[in-house]
């Protein structure tokens, strides 16, 4: 579809039976390198398990969506969270969803919620800051880029060389080592999980400790065993676990609610 300047490859799952017309649509965001079918069968497995329909899409320069505009600015989560997220979820006419957000995903996903009503978002790996773990796990991501970009051809053709590339050039820009969204977080007021793997290799632990209590809603947070950067391939089962069950619990709060307005 046609969001602004950028035609996006979005994908529409629906369950098995029609949704209630007071579930909140699920949206799920990839990662930095991601793609819809870097998800797999985890967006499919949600959708089944609670019942409502979710929205995958992919942005600028992934998958089979436009190219990427570069070199990319400082702010390009910023931008995504602000200008684009907006627009394609208006023309969805999608309100209040339930976000799903692996790494930059989860990001865009915690900036959208501080100016936008959000149902709840499930953070997987989130960032919302540059640490030297950070800045060291890029580094030697970098330096297997021979080994990394094959792999991810068959995903997103022609534009591999330019969106790797465009990772390790933003994030390893010296001006880049001041980003920090830590400051928008008090306006998040939505119900937050923030689920990351022990073994994080772009991370510490007080990330995932810092958004769960800076933002306004209730959050909390997992650490997972075995489990790097992305829990959602690495620790599948459990993190499938965590997230349904949070989102099932937003629904029956939502649930309780109606039934009470309707007495």
């Amino acid at each position: 579809m046609q969001v602004l300047d950028k035609r996006l490859h979005v994908q529409h799952i629906r369950p098995s039976e029609s949704p209630t017309n007071s579930h909140p649509k699920l949206l799920f965001l990839h990662e930095g390198l991601g793609c819809i079918r870097l998800w797999k069968d985890f967006p499919a497995r949600i959708v089944a398990a609670t019942g409502c329909e979710a929205i995958v899409y992919e942005r600028q320069g992934y998958g089979l969506s436009d190219t990427l505009d570069l070199p990319r600015p400082d702010n390009y989560l910023d931008i995504e969270a602000s200008i684009y997220l907006p627009e394609l979820l208006q023309q969805l006419k999608i309100e209040n969803p339930i976000m799903v957000g692996h790494s930059d995903g989860g990001t865009i996903a915690l900036q959208y919620a501080a100016k936008y009503p959000v149902r709840g978002i499930v953070g997987l790996a989130p960032h919302i800051k540059v640490e030297d773990i950070t800045v060291t796990g890029i580094e030697e991501a970098r330096e297997r880029s021979a080994d990394i970009i094959p792999k991810l051809l068959k995903y997103h053709g022609d534009k591999t060389e330019a969106i790797f590339w465009a990772w390790p050039d933003t994030w390893l820009r010296p001006s880049y080592k001041q980003w920090n969204i830590a400051s928008i977080l008090p306006e998040v007021n939505c119900p937050v999980f923030i689920i990351q793997g022990e073994q994080d290799e772009f991370a510490t632990p007080e990330h995932a400790i810092e958004i769960a209590t800076k933002v306004t809603g209730k959050a909390d947070f997992i650490f997972l065993e075995n489990c790097a950067h992305v829990p959602h391939v690495q620790a599948k089962e459990k993190t499938l676990e965590y997230s349904i069950d949070f989102i099932l619990k937003i629904l029956q709060t939502t649930n309780q609610k109606e039934i009470q307005l309707t007495k």
